[in-house]
């Protein structure tokens, strides 16, 4: 009973600030916004829980500290999410293990956001000319470096580079408006690539099944389009995990019964608050599911998963559906190995 107290007195507390400070409103103080899109099947289908509990490379994409508990030499990802309005992205991860206690990783994220055709303002019947098709570009490359110190602690980090190019845009160099005849217009591309870092710490512990996790993200200067400027999608998220069963029962191999709370502090939203659930037979099958607190259009998720040994090779597959609202659906598929 002791061990069920801690865990609702943690969750208690990891949910408490939020809601606190939920009527405090916080909108339009970031760019690159891609940065917070989730990466993994896994974390998705357990309502974005990622934070904590998630023992492959796609740990990198939620807290670097998860890579001190990947168990192979080698682990790879690759991750797709087919978005709202025709917007796709996708993830690659890969690790390495350094020694006994250290692991290296390498990752890229990019985006696809199809085809847009430009306009402009114009002196004319529309108001508007066309400036023809572009396609924005974004993307990020990471490495990531951790060390799991001890059987129940790890730390890690992770330096990024994000880059973002959302094609020209013609301003005004002289005139008044677009009917002035001494208008001076020039061409400026927006462009921009930038440094981030984040920076987690896992605890596990051990005997009870809990692990609880913390991770700051995007630490980084301010990008200046223009005349205006703005820091990247800054973040920090807490993160409790219990495996229940083992709360009554120190082996459970066949069946384990994951619960989990998490909580994200953003500097440009209200906080947010993540629910999630999963349950494993033989370490092998899983089906999970969650829950969004606090998002304009996200709300209930769900997937399966797949993680087999075939020879000395691990294979895993999972798939996550997540509930957009207005948008409808968002499924996202992970594939990954480890050997």
């Amino acid at each position: 009973m002791k061990k069920i107290f801690a865990v609702l007195l943690i969750m208690l507390s990891i949910v408490a600030v939020p809601l606190e400070l939920q009527a405090v409103e916080k909108k339009a103080q970031v760019g690159f916004r891609f940065l917070q899109n989730p990466v993994s099947a896994q974390a998705i289908a357990r309502g974005g829980m990622g934070v904590a509990g998630i023992e492959n490379a796609n740990t990198v994409f939620w807290n670097p500290s998860g890579l001190g508990w990947v168990e192979n030499n080698y682990d790879m990802n690759a991750n797709y999410t087919r978005g709202i309005a025709d917007i796709n992205y996708g993830a690659f991860a890969v690790s390495r293990k350094l020694g006994k206690i250290s692991t290296l990783a390498l990752d890229l994220t990019y985006m696809d956001y199809g085809v847009f055709n430009g306009t402009r303002r114009a002196d004319n019947n529309a108001g508007f000319e066309e400036t023809g098709p572009f396609t924005p570009t974004a993307y990020a490359l990471g490495v990531s470096f951790a060390q799991r110190v001890s059987d129940r602690f790890s730390y890690g980090a992770r330096i990024k580079y994000a880059y973002q190019n959302l094609g020209f845009v013609t301003v005004g160099v002289s005139g008044s408006d677009v009917s002035d005849t001494a208008l001076v217009t020039d061409d400026i591309e927006n462009k921009h690539g930038e440094p981030a870092i984040d920076i987690g710490a896992t605890y596990d512990f051990i005997e009870s099944g809990i692990r609880f996790a913390a991770v700051i993200q995007n630490v980084s200067r301010e990008v200046k389009y223009v005349r205006e400027a703005f820091p990247l999608p800054f973040a920090v998220s807490f993160s409790l995990q219990a495996d229940v069963l083992k709360l009554f029962r120190k082996e459970q191999d066949l069946h384990r019964f994951f619960v989990g709370v998490e909580s994200v502090h953003p500097r440009d939203y209200k906080e947010k608050i993540k629910f999630g659930v999963e349950y494993a037979y033989l370490k092998s099958f899983f089906v999970r599911a969650g829950y969004r607190l606090n998002y304009d259009q996200r709300g209930l998720t769900f997937g399966v998963g797949l993680d087999r040994k075939i020879g000395g090779v691990r294979l895993r597959i999972d798939y996550a559906y997540e509930n957009y609202g207005v948008f409808k659906g968002v499924n996202t598929v992970s594939i990954g190995t480890a050997f």
